[in-house]
Protein backbone atom coordinates (compact mmCIF):
# COMPACT_ATOMS: atom_id res chain seq x y z
CA UNK A 1 0.00 0.00 0.00
CA UNK A 2 1.34 3.41 -1.00
CA UNK A 3 2.36 5.81 1.76
CA UNK A 4 2.19 9.58 2.18
CA UNK A 5 4.40 11.97 4.12
CA UNK A 6 3.58 15.43 5.44
CA UNK A 7 6.00 18.33 5.11
CA UNK A 8 5.99 19.45 8.73
CA UNK A 9 6.92 23.06 9.50
CA UNK A 10 6.06 22.95 13.25
CA UNK A 11 3.40 25.64 12.74
CA UNK A 12 -0.33 26.08 12.32
CA UNK A 13 -0.77 25.30 8.60
CA UNK A 14 0.93 21.92 8.73
CA UNK A 15 -0.87 21.18 12.01
CA UNK A 16 -4.27 21.93 10.50
CA UNK A 17 -3.40 19.91 7.39
CA UNK A 18 -2.46 16.95 9.58
CA UNK A 19 -5.66 17.28 11.60
CA UNK A 20 -7.76 17.16 8.45
CA UNK A 21 -5.92 14.08 7.19
CA UNK A 22 -6.40 12.29 10.49
CA UNK A 23 -10.12 13.12 10.56
CA UNK A 24 -10.45 11.78 7.01
CA UNK A 25 -8.76 8.51 8.00
CA UNK A 26 -5.68 9.36 5.93
CA UNK A 27 -3.03 9.85 8.59
CA UNK A 28 0.42 10.21 6.98
CA UNK A 29 3.09 7.64 7.68
CA UNK A 30 5.89 10.17 8.13
CA UNK A 31 6.64 13.80 8.99
CA UNK A 32 9.42 15.44 6.98
CA UNK A 33 11.23 18.60 8.11
CA UNK A 34 14.21 20.53 6.76
CA UNK A 35 16.54 22.20 9.27
CA UNK A 36 19.74 24.18 8.91
CA UNK A 37 22.74 21.92 9.46
CA UNK A 38 24.78 24.60 11.19
CA UNK A 39 22.11 26.12 13.46
CA UNK A 40 20.01 22.96 13.95
CA UNK A 41 16.83 25.02 13.60
CA UNK A 42 13.86 25.12 11.24
CA UNK A 43 14.44 27.84 8.62
CA UNK A 44 12.21 30.87 9.00
CA UNK A 45 10.56 29.51 12.15
CA UNK A 46 13.86 29.45 14.03
CA UNK A 47 12.64 26.49 16.10
CA UNK A 48 15.23 24.29 17.78
CA UNK A 49 15.62 20.69 16.64
CA UNK A 50 14.96 19.48 20.19
CA UNK A 51 11.46 21.00 20.23
CA UNK A 52 10.75 19.67 16.74
CA UNK A 53 11.55 16.16 17.97
CA UNK A 54 9.30 16.63 21.01
CA UNK A 55 6.47 17.69 18.68
CA UNK A 56 6.78 14.53 16.61
CA UNK A 57 6.92 12.38 19.75
CA UNK A 58 3.73 14.02 21.05
CA UNK A 59 2.01 13.48 17.69
CA UNK A 60 3.11 9.86 17.48
CA UNK A 61 4.20 9.85 13.82
CA UNK A 62 7.82 9.09 12.80
CA UNK A 63 9.91 12.14 11.88
CA UNK A 64 12.58 12.38 9.18
CA UNK A 65 14.90 15.38 9.39
CA UNK A 66 16.89 16.67 6.43
CA UNK A 67 19.91 18.82 7.27
CA UNK A 68 20.53 21.60 4.76
CA UNK A 69 23.93 23.30 4.60
CA UNK A 70 23.77 27.08 4.46
CA UNK A 71 26.27 27.10 1.59
CA UNK A 72 24.06 25.09 -0.77
CA UNK A 73 22.69 26.96 -3.79
CA UNK A 74 19.24 26.33 -5.29
CA UNK A 75 20.45 23.61 -7.65
CA UNK A 76 22.19 21.78 -4.81
CA UNK A 77 19.01 22.09 -2.73
CA UNK A 78 16.96 20.58 -5.57
CA UNK A 79 19.40 17.69 -5.87
CA UNK A 80 19.27 17.04 -2.14
CA UNK A 81 15.47 17.00 -2.15
CA UNK A 82 15.32 14.76 -5.23
CA UNK A 83 17.66 12.32 -3.53
CA UNK A 84 15.43 12.33 -0.44
CA UNK A 85 12.28 11.79 -2.50
CA UNK A 86 13.86 8.86 -4.33
CA UNK A 87 14.89 7.36 -0.99
CA UNK A 88 11.31 7.65 0.28
CA UNK A 89 9.90 6.27 -2.95
CA UNK A 90 11.94 3.10 -2.51
CA UNK A 91 10.31 2.78 0.92
CA UNK A 92 6.82 2.90 -0.61
CA UNK A 93 5.98 6.61 -0.43
CA UNK A 94 4.21 8.13 -3.42
CA UNK A 95 2.50 11.25 -2.02
CA UNK A 96 3.77 14.43 -0.36
CA UNK A 97 1.39 16.64 1.61
CA UNK A 98 1.87 20.41 1.97
CA UNK A 99 0.10 23.13 3.95
CA UNK A 100 0.24 25.73 1.14
CA UNK A 101 -2.87 27.84 0.67
CA UNK A 102 -2.61 30.19 -2.32
CA UNK A 103 0.98 30.69 -3.55
CA UNK A 104 0.50 29.25 -7.05
CA UNK A 105 4.16 29.52 -8.10
CA UNK A 106 5.26 27.56 -5.04
CA UNK A 107 2.64 24.89 -5.62
CA UNK A 108 3.69 24.54 -9.27
CA UNK A 109 7.34 24.23 -8.21
CA UNK A 110 6.54 21.52 -5.68
CA UNK A 111 4.47 19.55 -8.18
CA UNK A 112 7.19 19.81 -10.81
CA UNK A 113 9.81 18.47 -8.42
CA UNK A 114 7.54 15.63 -7.32
CA UNK A 115 6.64 14.72 -10.91
CA UNK A 116 10.33 14.39 -11.72
CA UNK A 117 10.57 11.46 -9.28
CA UNK A 118 7.15 9.97 -9.96
CA UNK A 119 5.38 11.32 -6.89
CA UNK A 120 2.25 13.42 -6.45
CA UNK A 121 1.33 16.25 -4.10
CA UNK A 122 -1.68 16.86 -1.88
CA UNK A 123 -2.70 20.29 -0.57
CA UNK A 124 -5.49 19.95 2.04
CA UNK A 125 -5.84 23.74 2.56
CA UNK A 126 -5.40 24.86 -1.02
CA UNK A 127 -7.57 27.73 -2.29
CA UNK A 128 -9.46 28.26 0.97
CA UNK A 129 -10.10 31.61 2.63
CA UNK A 130 -7.27 32.29 5.07
CA UNK A 131 -9.50 34.12 7.56
CA UNK A 132 -11.79 31.10 7.68
CA UNK A 133 -8.80 28.76 8.06
CA UNK A 134 -7.35 30.59 11.05
CA UNK A 135 -10.77 30.56 12.69
CA UNK A 136 -11.06 26.82 12.04
CA UNK A 137 -7.61 26.31 13.55
CA UNK A 138 -8.59 28.15 16.72
CA UNK A 139 -12.00 26.49 16.99
CA UNK A 140 -10.38 23.05 16.65
CA UNK A 141 -8.59 23.57 19.96
CA UNK A 142 -5.01 24.18 18.87
CA UNK A 143 -2.53 26.18 20.95
CA UNK A 144 0.06 28.08 18.94
CA UNK A 145 2.16 31.23 19.23
CA UNK A 146 4.15 33.51 16.93
CA UNK A 147 7.87 32.72 16.90
CA UNK A 148 9.03 34.80 13.95
CA UNK A 149 7.69 37.94 12.29
CA UNK A 150 8.75 40.23 9.45
CA UNK A 151 10.20 43.55 10.60
CA UNK A 152 8.31 45.19 7.73
CA UNK A 153 5.01 44.59 9.56
CA UNK A 154 5.82 43.92 13.22
CA UNK A 155 8.16 44.85 16.04
CA UNK A 156 9.61 42.35 18.51
CA UNK A 157 6.62 42.71 20.84
CA UNK A 158 4.49 40.67 18.43
CA UNK A 159 6.62 37.63 19.19
CA UNK A 160 4.93 35.31 21.65
CA UNK A 161 1.45 36.39 20.57
CA UNK A 162 -0.97 33.50 21.01
CA UNK A 163 -3.20 32.61 18.07
CA UNK A 164 -6.61 32.93 19.71
CA UNK A 165 -10.03 34.55 19.13
CA UNK A 166 -8.49 38.04 19.34
CA UNK A 167 -5.57 37.24 17.03
CA UNK A 168 -7.04 38.72 13.85
CA UNK A 169 -7.60 42.06 15.59
CA UNK A 170 -3.85 42.30 16.22
CA UNK A 171 -2.85 42.00 12.55
CA UNK A 172 -2.17 45.00 10.26
CA UNK A 173 -4.52 45.23 7.28
CA UNK A 174 -1.68 44.37 4.86
CA UNK A 175 -0.93 41.05 6.60
CA UNK A 176 -2.61 37.81 5.51
CA UNK A 177 -4.55 36.14 8.37
CA UNK A 178 -2.44 32.97 7.96
CA UNK A 179 0.80 34.80 7.14
CA UNK A 180 0.78 33.01 3.79
CA UNK A 181 3.10 35.61 2.25
CA UNK A 182 5.70 34.89 4.93
CA UNK A 183 4.69 37.75 7.26
CA UNK A 184 4.87 35.55 10.38
CA UNK A 185 5.45 31.96 11.48
CA UNK A 186 4.16 29.98 14.45
CA UNK A 187 4.94 27.10 16.80
CA UNK A 188 2.10 24.69 17.61
CA UNK A 189 2.43 23.17 21.08
CA UNK A 190 -0.95 21.60 21.87
CA UNK A 191 -4.17 20.52 20.22
CA UNK A 192 -6.14 17.58 18.84
CA UNK A 193 -3.20 16.05 16.96
CA UNK A 194 -1.04 15.80 20.11
CA UNK A 195 -1.14 13.07 22.74
CA UNK A 196 0.30 15.62 25.21
CA UNK A 197 1.30 19.27 25.15
CA UNK A 198 4.91 20.35 24.52
CA UNK A 199 6.36 22.27 27.50
CA UNK A 200 8.83 25.06 26.77
CA UNK A 201 10.30 28.29 28.11
CA UNK A 202 10.58 31.56 26.25
CA UNK A 203 14.12 32.65 25.54
CA UNK A 204 15.66 35.72 23.94
CA UNK A 205 14.24 37.80 21.13
CA UNK A 206 16.62 38.61 18.27
CA UNK A 207 16.40 40.16 14.82
CA UNK A 208 18.21 38.75 11.80
CA UNK A 209 18.66 40.26 8.36
CA UNK A 210 18.67 38.51 5.00
CA UNK A 211 19.55 39.52 1.48
CA UNK A 212 16.54 39.36 -0.84
CA UNK A 213 16.44 39.67 -4.66
CA UNK A 214 14.80 42.63 -6.33
CA UNK A 215 11.70 40.74 -7.44
CA UNK A 216 10.82 39.72 -3.87
CA UNK A 217 7.42 41.27 -3.07
CA UNK A 218 8.58 42.16 0.44
CA UNK A 219 11.13 44.68 -0.87
CA UNK A 220 10.00 48.28 -0.53
CA UNK A 221 12.72 49.93 -2.64
CA UNK A 222 12.60 48.69 -6.28
CA UNK A 223 15.71 50.70 -7.14
CA UNK A 224 17.92 48.14 -5.43
CA UNK A 225 18.78 44.77 -6.93
CA UNK A 226 19.44 43.46 -3.41
CA UNK A 227 17.63 44.52 -0.26
CA UNK A 228 17.98 43.66 3.39
CA UNK A 229 14.88 42.28 5.05
CA UNK A 230 14.60 41.72 8.77
CA UNK A 231 12.88 39.02 10.82
CA UNK A 232 12.29 39.00 14.56
CA UNK A 233 12.74 35.61 16.28
CA UNK A 234 11.67 34.27 19.66
CA UNK A 235 13.94 31.51 20.89
CA UNK A 236 12.00 28.71 22.60
CA UNK A 237 13.76 26.38 25.02
CA UNK A 238 12.53 22.87 25.86
CA UNK A 239 11.70 22.27 29.53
Amino acid sequence: MAKRFLNWSSGKDSALSLYRLIKAGEQPDLLLTIIGKEEQRIGMHGLRRSLLVKQAEAIGIPLKIIELEASLDHEAYNNLMKSTMNELKVKGFDTAVFGDIFLADLKAYRESQLNSVGMKGEFPLWGEDTRALIKEFIASGFSSMIVSAADEHFDKNFLGTVIDEQFLDKLPDAVDPCGENGEFHSFCYDGPIFEKDIPFNKGKKVIKYYDAPKDDKSISDPRSSIARIGFHYLDLLPK
